[in-house]
């Protein structure tokens, strides 16, 4: 987690859902861009190696007094790289990972499917005592620690088998990535060193997130807690209540607030300014109840904080006003979809009906190529978007709204592929 809106989202885990054997779904890791390697490096990468699984070995050593340097005891390096290899599949999936091509619809159908909602259900009631004694000590919803582990793992159910240690070394020796990589596997590193697990048990994606709520390294080391005082955090093993206990942690410490909504569905009234849709924008409840925005039941909303409208699929999908907690859980994951799943998930699990509103079903998503056409068709249009990169972001957004105000068309942001054809 935690490197992983969609102006992040080829960094993150939402690319797509992969079915897994028990019929929910495993959050994947989608594409990131390709940093360029650190000026002057001296260790030997896989970018400039022509032979990985013959050069591995020589940066497992090289990297050895980096290790040290970071304060990790010899005999913990050498045990840990003792006889791990370079992983090439590791390697070939961070290389060659999906773009985002899911509609939000199409990402809410899986994660708040009525059989994760049931099973959201079960695992509540199954931990109830513990998600209650989570949520006395660190403020935070058991409902919600709920539905992050339900999008991350399953509730526990694939939690991955992938040894961390060597997964890190090799992509910190791919080097697309070498900066980051290399301090989540001086990170693990420390976690082996300080007891809480060993090489053998530390597993997980892939990409380096761990546990029943997918940490990566570093965010263990900042977050995690021993919430059953055994003197380990073990986010690992059968007993979740390590991990619960230190997602809520980290939440608290990015700010949950207790009992403020994360996000409420709402029915804009005839005639809304759209202009105002952004969470840019930020108002008290009262200045949208003034307007007529209600709930999907026709109720005022409660005035938890500043507020923001948000429409993920424009004026004819869902309307959202979102609170600040909306904005604690894109601490976990920048993705608005993901941050919709847990929300709406936790709420469904609370007892909560589905969304009322439906999905403009019949868009299909548009490809990296086509955002970035959008964008350099929007810049060219005299609206520009603050670079063409392919993220649709507040900025593209703020750009579409521009330019469908001076076409007629509803300025609700979406960047559809309606947009670029009116550009074309």
């Amino acid at each position: 987690m935690q490197f992983r809106r969609f102006a992040a989202l080829l960094a993150t885990g939402l690319a797509a859902l992969c079915w897994t054997p028990a019929g929910l779904a495993e959050p994947a890791v989608a594409s990131s861009p390709v940093p360029e390697l650190r000026p002057g490096s001296d260790i030997v990468t896989a970018t400039n190696s022509p032979d990985p699984e013959l050069a591995f070995p020589a940066w497992i050593e090289q990297f050895r007094a980096r290790a040290l340097a970071e304060g990790i005891r010899a005999d913990v390096y050498d045990a840990a790289m003792r006889g791990i290899s370079f992983q090439s599949k590791v390697v070939l999936r961070d290389r060659t990972q999906a773009e985002f091509t899911k509609q939000i619809w199409d990402y809410l159908d899986t994660a708040v499917s009525d059989l994760r909602v049931k099973n959201g259900r079960a695992a509540l009631a199954a931990n109830g005592d513990l998600l209650s004694e989570i949520e006395a000590r660190y403020g935070v919803e058991a409902e919600v620690v709920a539905a992050i582990w339900g999008l991350e793992t399953a509730f526990g159910t694939f939690k991955g088998d992938t040894p961390i240690v060597a997964a890190m070394a090799s992509l910190a020796y791919d080097g697309r990535r070498a900066d980051f990589f290399e301090e989540q596997l001086i990170a693990a590193l420390e976690i082996i060193q300080s007891g809480d697990t060993d090489a053998d048990q530390m597993v997980g994606s892939w990409a380096g997130a761990m546990g029943h709520t997918q940490f990566m390294p570093g965010s263990y080391l900042a977050h995690a807690v021993d919430f059953t005082g055994d003197g380990r955090r073990d986010i690992w093993g059968d007993d979740p209540a390590d991990a619960l206990a230190s997602t809520a942690a980290y939440l608290r410490h990015h700010g949950w607030t207790k009992g403020q909504p994360w996000g409420i569905e709402v029915v804009l009234p005839e005639g809304f300014d759209f202009s105002e849709t952004s969470e840019r924008v930020k108002k008290p409840a009262s200045y949208w109840n003034e307007r007529g925005v209600r709930d999907t039941a026709g109720n005022p909303l409660p005035d938890n904080g500043p507020t923001s409208v948000l429409l993920p699929a424009g004026h004819r999908g869902a309307a959202f006003v979102i609170y600040d907690n909306f904005h604690v859980i894109e601490k976990y994951n920048t993705a608005d979809a993901y941050v919709i799943g847990v929300g709406h998930l936790s709420d469904r699990i609370a007892g909560a009906d589905a969304l009322r509103a439906g999905w403009p079903r019949e868009d299909r998503a548009l490809s990296f190529d086509e955002k970035q056409e959008m964008q350099r068709r929007l810049l060219a249009a005299g609206f520009d978007p603050d670079g063409v990169d392919g993220i649709i972001g507040p900025d593209t957004i703020a750009a579409v709204k521009a330019y469908q105000s001076s076409v007629g068309m509803v300025p609700d942001g979406y960047a559809s592929l309606e947009i670029l054809k009116r550009l074309r």
